[in-house]
């Protein structure tokens, strides 16, 4: 099937013109893989063993939310940028009620977790790593939720293939040498020593002390902490619970049980500050996404506790522009997506927190046409926005702006230790573009009962604090607060508070009917990628797998990370070579920095739905491991 068929089998007829849409450079794009055709299901995540749990839960009976939970288990248990303790975001299209519906299993910070708390120990920001960077686990309590609520099978089927991963599987190459390269600091805890070090030899440091590529990576102390979780759901069934009762017993088991003590007591022996009643106070959040509409497209997104709606607003923003006519990955293109995302990710910088948390997002404003209107004067053509800062959205939901004079003192590049007046201060080790890549897999799940799934899990990613004998690897979200209101007033920390996090899993309606599930790996470049996957199908015409690949997908660094140091490089891009050298100088005339890169960073994994042939097409980007299985 050729894009521009594709096209108009999802596209309503006169919605687009399709005169002169493929330019050679577009259509000619290669891919190294085929797209994935289901009729029955699609699974796709970062593993292919992942995938492969994912589709046993669908021969198993299971439906999409089933597959989607084996997926994340086993993900965790591999460690692909994320542990068991770290966090699960998720969007689940509902079939029988029509409804998208937001999944919010973030962590939340614990006791004692204050600005001052951080910047008595000479800290800038929350720590990258370790006990203090921990937030409440939240991906254990997503996971179970959704089985017991949207699920079909027992969360004995779908922990299993897990269970057997804990019990050993071979290592990767590339996951060995990670370990290899963070030992340093996994040394420090004699918990994620015993299991990511088992060759350390104190008499021989220079000999390799991670797995051997390839060596059967065994977690004995994982598999006994899933299995106990199983032995209560089964102990529950027998005494006769329902199968939903079952799983949330398993799932107190876990955040008030000899589980969450184990963890409170091996966090605090190692300085952590996380208390049994954090514990037992957090659970998992079922509510609206937010949406805005896209030439017909109504695309959803979780709120303001991730970055998710940066990209809603990039979208009302180029609504206004007729990209076609500028060309694919044109000097006007270019500079039109990355206006766009700036602006948009400056108002993520300033205005974005946990809603549940005063002071109250503006989202309504942020996400109106008419701000987004506002914000598309500010692109000019002949150059760059010099300074890109947060726009004043209050006035579109008929409000003054409570924080003005923030934002008249706010600056693209955060406060140093200096202005915030924080003495001895401890540098963060990640490096700007390992921050600004950091974290996440991603999952997609679809299947022909019309549930869809989209979720990018995250936290607890190498070097992980193993906490205890339960063998879960604690999240590092803490990092992504800030400890001063001059850079976010919404996202400063504080006890019990949700980070603003990059995780963004996104779902496309059309008429009503699920369209698309996608998201993809990267911290903050996740939602410039998942921007350029829309467009690359709406308005460019690639097939889903050329889309994921995304081989022309520029990227922009002028917002600022939420990891480490929280750096930003202001009026930074990268390109790939399918910008062309003439449209690299002329945007380096306007004023950018421009690197030309072989390859942006882009695994993305999607999942598109042909109504009219009753027909999946799923897409795993060949970035990384990312791998899928249809039926």
């Amino acid at each position: 099937m050729t894009s521009t068929t594709l096209l108009r089998r999802l596209w309503p007829a006169g919605l687009i013109a399709l005169a002169g849409f493929l330019s050679a450079p577009v259509s000619a794009i290669e891919t190294n893989k085929p797209v994935l055709l289901g009729k029955h299901w699609v699974a796709i995540t970062g593993k292919p063993q992942g995938a492969t749990a994912g589709a046993k839960m669908f021969m198993q009976g299971g439906n999409a939310v089933d597959s989607a939970a084996a997926m994340l288990a086993v993900t965790s248990t591999m460690w692909d940028v994320l542990g068991w303790g770290g966090e699960t975001q998720a969007l689940i299209y509902n079939p029988n009620t029509g409804e998208v519906l937001g999944i919010n299993g973030l962590g939340v910070a614990p006791t004692g977790a204050t600005p001052e708390f951080f910047r008595d120990r000479g800290m800038l920001y929350p720590p990258e790593f370790g006990p203090l960077a921990a937030t409440t686990p939240g991906t254990p309590g997503a996971l179970m939720m959704m089985v017991a609520e949207y699920g079909r099978l027992s969360l004995a089927d779908v922990l299993a293939p897990a269970i057997q991963m804990a019990e050993g599987y071979p290592i990767e190459a590339s996951q060995s040498a990670n370990i290899e390269r963070r030992r340093e600091i996994l040394e420090q805890w004699s918990y994620s020593r015993n299991v990511f070090l088992p060759h350390l030899d104190a008499d021989n440091p220079d000999q390799r002390a991670a797995p051997a590529p390839g060596e059967i990576f065994r977690q004995p102390d994982l598999k006994a902490t899933l299995e106990k979780l199983v032995e209560t759901e089964a102990e529950a069934l027998a005494n006769g619970a329902s199968r939903r009762e079952a799983i949330y017993a398993a799932y107190d088991r876990f955040y008030r049980g000899d589980i969450a003590e184990e963890m409170i007591r091996a966090m605090q022996e190692y300085g952590g500050i996380m208390t049994e009643q954090d514990l037992d106070r957090w659970e998992v959040l079922v509510e609206e996404p937010v949406t805005v509409n896209y030439r017909g497209i109504d695309v959803y997104k979780l709120t303001t506790w991730t970055q998710g709606p940066a990209m809603l607003q990039a979208l009302n923003i180029l609504e206004g522009f007729d990209l076609q006519a500028m060309g694919y990955n044109s000097t006007r293109y270019v500079h039109a997506l990355a206006q766009a995302i700036n602006l948009a990710f400056a108002d993520r910088d300033f205005y974005y927190g946990d809603p549940y948390f005063p002071p109250e997002e503006p989202i309504e404003g942020l996400l109106s046409k008419e701000y987004a209107a506002q914000r598309r004067e500010l692109i000019n053509f002949d150059g760059i926005i010099e300074e890109v800062r947060p726009g004043d959205p209050y006035p579109f939901q008929g409000e003054t702006n409570p924080f003005a004079e923030l934002l008249e003192a706010w600056t693209p590049k955060p406060p140093d230790a200096e202005a915030l007046g924080v003495d001895g201060f401890q540098v963060n080790v990640m490096s700007q573009r390992e921050g600004f890549l950091a974290g996440t897999t991603s999952i997609q799940a679809a299947d022909a009962d019309g549930w869809g799934v989209s979720v990018t899990p995250s936290g607890g990613w190498i070097p992980a604090f193993i906490a205890g004998s339960t063998g879960i690897g604690m999240s590092q979200r803490m990092q992504s607060f800030v400890l001063d209101e001059a850079i976010n007033p919404f996202n400063v920390v504080e006890p019990g508070k949700r980070p603003r996090v990059t995780l963004t899993p996104t779902l496309a309606l059309q008429d009503g009917k699920p369209l698309a599930a996608f998201s993809v790996q990267g911290g903050d470049s996740q939602d410039q990628n998942l921007l350029q996957f829309f467009l690359n199908m709406v308005e460019w015409g690639m097939t889903p797998q050329q889309a994921a690949d995304g081989r022309g997908n520029i990227i922009s660094y002028n917002m600022q990370s939420s990891f480490g140091a929280h750096q930003a490089e202001p009026n930074r891009i990268e390109v790939t070579p399918l910008v062309s050298s003439y449209s690299v100088s002329e945007l380096r005339a306007m004023g950018y920095h421009v690197d030309v890169v072989e390859r942006t960073y882009n695994p993305t994994t999607a999942i598109w739905i042909d109504h009219e042939h009753g027909a999946m097409h799923g897409a795993a980007s060949d970035y990384g491991d990312d791998w899928g299985v249809a039926w």
